[in-house]
């Protein structure tokens, strides 16, 4: 019974009622988990999930928690990984390579947030319980040792405490150096050079899907069995014994945590942070888009954008890791015999399937940009039916090798929209050809341009109708003007129906109120909502109506920095591009674009229409007020951290700027002044660290005159 019983079988049978029944059970989840893991960590095979390993994993623990005098000391609930691989040197961890827990949504992220937080008040935990977010590659782990600065030797994970000797194979990894840069030119954690006299670094390496693709096309080729995936790839080429093949497969890595350091350079570190400032110093890569946040709930906020991300990458993820950032905080946490307490990992199923392209068609968007999107034949992928996906710009065809009637594997993580991963090519149609970008816009027909030095291919013609419509949305939507009843279908119906041809139009149609009613769909109740919607738009601040004026490289912040350092849009058509690049975060190429715009027929010819209209283009009142406070802190640079005894950090950054000053959002040698409050963090260390001076709230009054 016990010898034939699936893995659904074993998750769903009831808890065990006598030991003889438990030894049992014990006994074949053990076995189905030792065999998991030779698979995944010997073989780099994987018939199960991760979600399903872990259900495994969960049960065992069930049954030996229920039944403790059964656990063994040899259970896969005590020890990590498999065994290491034959025929290598093997070489003990100085540092035991432990795994991390997983969960696998937003519910149990948040609930390993509280129990950390929990955790670091029963241990009288008092500093800031700042939080790294980085992605997860879905590589293989390796440890690097470093000894005075050359790459000495590099061992894989194995079963945690005792790997592999791969250091043939890792000299010809991209990313590896064999000699660490001296980088103490740069800002440095250490006296006299950046390269501690031992280093141990962690990280994955990996094979980016450009590289993987072309690797699955060889194998083809030689009527070989295809590699599954980037990681059964990576994995079999650490294993090899000849290291130009491994270098033929073009592996790459990435670190992202510290294994061993010389004792007396180890004091220097007090985050992780400084662990990857380190990394970046010496010469290796870390993990693109790590970022440090204040808190976990703010790093679980960051998360979206990450995901977003993740289509615009060229290596494989799973998910995502938080980890707690201060070293002392992590000391005090601990570990359990499996796992630290300090990080986790925010894991998701992935799924694909492959189809085919069935065409290429191209979005104009609201600054020209041309977007190529794929329309596939409609497949369904983790219960969704995928039959569009983004290509993002002609770069990103070209690097896929893509053509109309390719297969292609299409990819569909979490919430993650689903993206194309690569192109089978074996599967290419002998007919198949390139896919060539357009050269004239799809809608005006005009002859399109590239950025200089960019990748993005626009449409130059500010009249393109296909622009004018995406202008028109994103004038009217929340992060600009926010105009209530105003939306996409609404826009498409005016502009067909010639009712709005202009931004200006949308403030004339109060004039045209007959015919917004003879419109599809549209009755009393929605034109007034439309007319009540524009005419409260008209008072709408000035840093609205710079961010809705659709100007290149102007968002809402850039919109803000300009309304509060200029006060109107008279005085801000007025400056020099000089003068616009010597405002703080405007800089040459913003200010190039703002001040295009304002002496172009189009931009001048709007801005007059919309005062005319009677839209808020900022006050002469508010011009004095700025030009009379701007002597009180010109020219100084305030970054606010902590909290504060009796007011908020938007008050008094709001302050910061009345006066004349401006207020950064993080620490470096050009700040003037770093506010702080209690548990004011990592940029008060940074601060402190620079010589920075420090003032808290009382001081700060007197800056300003308000003691």
């Amino acid at each position: 019974m016990w010898d034939s019983m699936s893995i659904a079988e074993l998750l769903a049978r009831p808890l065990p009622t006598s030991a003889d029944q438990a030894r049992h059970l014990l006994d074949k989840l053990r076995q189905e988990i030792r065999r998991h893991d030779r698979l995944y960590y010997v073989l780099a095979q994987n018939e199960i999930s991760d979600l399903e390993y872990d259900r495994l994993m969960a049960r065992l623990l069930e049954v030996e928690a229920a039944f403790p005098e059964l656990t063994t000391a040899d259970s896969p609930s005590q020890k990590v990984g498999g065994e290491p691989i034959e025929g290598f040197v093997q070489v003990a961890h100085s540092v035991p390579m432990l795994s991390i827990d997983n969960v696998y949504d937003e519910s149990g992220l948040l609930e390993f947030g509280q129990k950390v937080s929990r955790r670091a008040s029963e241990v009288g935990w008092k500093g800031p319980m700042e939080w790294l977010a980085e992605f997860k590659v879905d590589g293989v782990a390796l440890s690097l040792i470093y000894e005075e600065g050359k790459l000495i030797r590099a061992v894989t994970r194995g079963d945690g405490r005792v790997g592999d000797d791969v250091t043939h194979n890792a000299k010809t990894i991209k990313g590896v150096p064999l000699f660490l840069e001296d980088g103490s030119s740069k800002k440095s954690l250490f006296a006299e050079s950046n390269i501690p006299r031992l280093l141990e670094v962690r990280g994955e390496a990996y094979i980016g899907n450009q590289d993987f693709a072309k690797v699955r096309a060889h194998q083809l080729e030689r009527g070989e069995e295809p590699f599954k995936n980037s990681r059964n790839a990576t994995a079999g080429s650490l294993k090899l014994l000849d290291p130009k093949l491994c270098a033929q497969r073009q592996l790459r890595f990435f670190a992202h945590s510290l294994g061993a350091i010389d004792e007396q350079e180890a004091t220097r570190f007090k985050t992780h942070a400084d662990y990857l400032e380190l990394f970046y110093q010496v010469g290796l890569p870390t993990v693109p888009m790590t970022a440090c946040h204040p808190s976990f709930e703010a790093a679980v906020a960051a998360s979206p954008t990450m995901m977003e991300a993740l289509s615009t990458l060229d290596f494989e993820v799973d998910g995502l890791v938080f980890k707690v950032n201060n070293l002392a905080l992590r000391a005090e946490l601990g570990m359990t015999s499996k796992s630290p307490r300090w990080i986790v990992a925010y894991k998701w199923e992935r799924y694909e399937a492959a189809t085919k392209v069935l065409n290429i068609t191209v979005q104009v968007g609201k600054t020209g940009v041309l977007t190529p999107v794929a329309d596939l034949e409609p497949v369904e992928i983790a219960g969704t039916t995928v039959s569009r996906s983004s290509l993002h710009n002609r770069d990103e065809i070209e690097r896929l090798g893509l053509g109309v009637g390719d297969t292609v594997i299409v990819e569909k993580a979490g919430k993650i929209i689903p993206h194309i991963v690569r192109v089978e090519e074996h599967l290419r149609p002998t007919n198949t050809a390139p896919y060539r970008f357009p050269e004239t816009c799809p809608e005006c027909s005009t002859i399109v341009e590239q950025d200089e030095g960019g990748v993005y291919i626009r449409c130059p013609n500010i009249n393109c109708p296909a622009r004018f419509r995406e202008s028109l949305r994103y004038f009217a939507s929340r992060q600009a003007m926010d105009i209530e009843g105003l939306g996409t279908k609404l826009v498409e119906q005016l502009v067909s129906s010639r009712l709005v041809q202009s931004i200006s139009d949308l403030y004339r149609l109060v004039d045209k109120r007959a015919e917004l009613l003879e419109l599809e769909r549209l009755g009393e109740k929605s034109v007034d909502s439309l007319l009540a919607g524009l005419e409260a738009s008209r008072q709408q601040p000035l840093w609205r109506l710079l961010t809705a004026l659709n100007i290149r490289h102007v968002g809402q912040r850039t919109a803000q920095i300009l309304a509060e350092r200029f006060g109107s849009m008279d005085r801000l058509s007025a400056q020099t591009i000089e003068e616009l690049s010597a405002t703080p975060e405007v800089g040459e190429v913003i200010a190039q674009s703002v001040h295009h715009f304002f002496h172009t027929e189009y931009g001048s010819k709007l801005i007059e229409e919309l005062k005319n209209l009677g839209l808020n283009l900022g006050t002469e009142s508010e011009q004095k007020q700025i030009a009379a406070t701007e002597g009180v802190l010109s020219g100084k640079t305030f970054v606010v951290t902590g909290t504060l005894p009796s007011m908020g950090r938007e008050e008094i950054e709001e302050l910061i700027r009345l006066h004349g000053g401006h207020a950064a959002s993080s620490v470096s040698k050009k700040t003037s002044f770093v506010v702080a409050g209690e548990n004011a963090g990592s940029k008060l260390t940074k601060a402190q660290s620079l010589g920075v001076p420090v003032i808290n709230e009382a001081e700060f009054m007197k800056l300003i005159g308000k003691a």
